[in-house]
């Protein structure tokens, strides 16, 4: 691939594959373009429960959709109206999720393991109408004062502790079919807000990313851009990444939905239920966080137990995975493609990808080319002005994928995408002779060592190529004479395995005097987001109060 196909007089990147072409209809949103072949697609599973094996087929989906749709306006909820979903992976879940988007309202998934605290800031900033979510979970909601939907059950050991959160139960909604209630189906545009996705905050407060039906529509097109010809083969994907978050919710679920590919739903990540997945239901391919290909190589021998030479693809994103790590985990799926992408929340969950049938530059490191219709710019953090190839600066984007703004917060949004429609990421990178961008590190991330930068990334990798080491972070300490120095959390793969100047040497070997390690803190795991980024502030703040 020639640089000149992609990179322009201008200072822009532009993507060597061929554009998408999004629905001229403006009143084709996300639902009628999730069912539009639904003749061809009506007795294809689209939804499997990995563990029960129930399964909806396509035309089981658009009924449940349709009825529940009918429920939730007979229930007085409106053309963007907020409904909080809290509940952890199940079938059940896309069908609430679409729902509530083809009736012009606003989905708004919460993380299932947020605290009271958490889900308090959240409901004051979205002002739900309504909130659905499971038995389990009840208790973290039960005083918001807002009606309930509940996806559990009926259940005798189950009780309403409170008055305050009137509960309907979804199996008793699903059995009317009424209409009479309803006065008019709201029309719903592509330029609707159809979600609303937290940010994982790990670089300042959260904030509501409100992604538009456009937006999923364009995201769902470049995902599976790369995919063989509609219906030419089985595509079954395994999606345990939690469908809160944009790389569950829009990456899996619904580009591969929209393309009449099975999805099999787990509701969360073990090594082993992954495994036996993915050889029961004959999973061809697979989507996961770096955390989860790490395992994989460290537990190699746990993955030989299964036969899972069904796999044909194996993708990665959510934060940079090392080259070392990307070919260990390639020795052991040998038949599947592995490659590895790059997106954000305000991105609806892409940016780049790595070339699925690509030959060469696979396993680089990198996360291969743009993907259709997305531009980018590097930007040079002192100067401001665009760079050419292998020159690192800011990644900027910009796209038919690109979020609507942050919810309620102009500054945000106006400090974020400018007035040319530029993202800009936060994240420092560059893009080879050849289109291929690196993600190197996130701006503030950056460790500024006696006036060098040093990117944990890079250091993270050399950990985990270790033998004796299972997981790794690292993070700048505040230092008198240097600035800040790297320090690692390590966690070995056996207690008492290492040593703290085992581990300093064997980084010292391999690189410049600036980068190397002045303290490792051996821990029993390392804290990270729900898709896999790394919580460094959690770390900074540990390191802190023991100081």
């Amino acid at each position: 691939m020639s640089t000149s196909l992609i990179y322009g007089k201008d200072g822009i990147y532009r993507s060597p594959r061929p554009p998408i072409s999004l629905p001229k209809d403006p009143t084709m949103s996300m639902i009628p373009f999730l069912f539009r072949d639904i003749s061809a697609l009506s007795k294809i599973p689209a939804l499997v429960d990995a563990e029960t094996g129930l399964n909806l087929t396509f035309s089981d989906l658009r009924t449940q959709v349709f009825k529940l749709s009918l429920a939730l306006l007979n229930l007085k909820i409106s053309k963007n109206d907020v409904v909080l979903i809290l509940s952890p992976n199940s079938v059940l879940f896309p069908v609430c999720f679409l729902a509530i988007l083809s009736i012009g309202a606003i989905a708004a998934p919460a993380n299932p393991q947020y605290t009271v605290n958490e889900l308090t800031k959240q409901v004051r900033d979205l002002n739900p109408r309504l909130i659905i979510t499971v038995h389990e979970l009840y208790d973290k909601i039960k005083n918001f004062g807002l009606p309930c939907v509940m996806l559990s059950p009926k259940s005798s050991t189950f009780t309403d502790r409170t008055t305050n959160s009137p509960i309907l139960y979804f199996q008793e909604l699903m059995k009317s079919d009424d209409t009479s209630k309803v006065q008019t189906w709201p029309s719903v545009l592509q330029t609707d807000a159809a979600a609303i996705l937290y940010s994982s905050g790990t670089t300042g407060t959260s904030k509501g990313v409100v992604l538009t039906h456009r937006n999923f529509i364009a995201s769902a097109l470049m995902t599976t851009s790369d995919q063989e010809t509609f219906n030419d083969s089985k595509n079954v994907f395994l999606c345990f990444l939690p469908m809160f978050h944009v790389f569950g919710l829009s990456t899996i679920l619904y580009a591969q939905l929209q393309r009449g590919n099975t999805v099999v739903v787990m509701a969360r990540y073990e090594i082993e239920k992954v495994l036996m997945a993915v050889e029961t239901y004959e999973v061809t391919h697979l989507y996961v966080v770096p955390p989860v290909i790490v395992a994989f190589v460290k537990q190699s021998e746990i993955v030989m137990r299964y036969d899972v030479s069904c796999l044909r693809e194996i993708g990665t994103g959510a934060a940079p995975l090392g080259k070392d790590v990307m070919e260990g985990c390639a020795k052991i799926f040998p038949q599947a493609a592995l490659y590895q992408g790059y997106g954000m929340t305000e991105t609806c969950g892409v940016i780049s990808v790595e070339s699925k049938k690509a030959t060469t530059s696979r396993h680089s490191g990198s996360t291969g080319v743009l993907d259709p219709g997305v531009e980018a710019q590097i930007i040079d953090i002192h100067a401001m002005k665009p760079l050419p190839p292998s020159k690192t600066g800011e990644i900027q984007i910009r796209g038919l994928n690109v979020m609507q703004g942050y919810f309620k917060n102009q500054k945000a949004t106006s400090e974020t995408i400018d007035d040319q429609g530029w993202l800009r990421t936060g994240d420092l990178g560059y893009f080879d002779e050849e289109g291929q961008l690196f993600v190197v590190d996130r701006i503030k991330e950056l460790i500024k060592c006696n006036g060098f930068q040093v990117a944990p990334a890079e250091l993270e990798e050399l950990l985990l190529s270790h033998p004796k080491i299972k997981d790794a972070a690292v993070i700048g300490l505040a230092d008198a004479e240097a600035g800040e120095v790297p320090i690692a959390y390590v966690v070995p793969s056996f207690i008492n395995s290492l040593a703290e100047d085992e581990v300093k040497k064997f980084v010292a070997q391999q690189v410049a005097p600036f980068k190397r390690l002045r303290k490792v803190v051996f821990v029993d795991e390392i804290p990270k987001s729900s898709s896999g980024k790394i919580l460094r502030r959690e770390l900074r703040q540990k390191l802190i109060s023991k100081l």
